[in-house]
């Protein structure tokens, strides 16, 4: 068996806020990850969804973007967005 090749392996303390909200047309629960890692911007995983993305501000201004991560219609994403909007910065 060949020696392992690591690109990395670190271990961060982070903050996880959990959060499960009904919007207009679906609910949400998440889990956003806060750490150093990303530069800033923070992981956000779609417990329903089984989908995650790293997003910072710029992130949600993309037009389309969420909903092509999380796989979800532009009224289900803009209600993610406005959301994520309070507190991502």
């Amino acid at each position: 068996m060949s020696e392992r090749f690591y690109l990395y392996d670190d271990l961060e303390n982070t903050k996880t806020r959990f959060v499960s909200f009904m919007g207009e047309n679906q609910r949400f629960d998440l889990a956003i990850v806060r750490s150093e890692r990303h530069y800033g911007k923070q992981l956000v995983l779609d417990m329903q969804g089984s989908r995650f993305a790293i997003l910072g501000a710029d992130d949600l201004e993309e037009e389309g973007y969420l909903e092509h991560v999380f796989n979800m219609s532009e009224e289900e994403a803009g209600e993610l967005k406005e959301f994520l909007s309070e507190f991502i910065c």
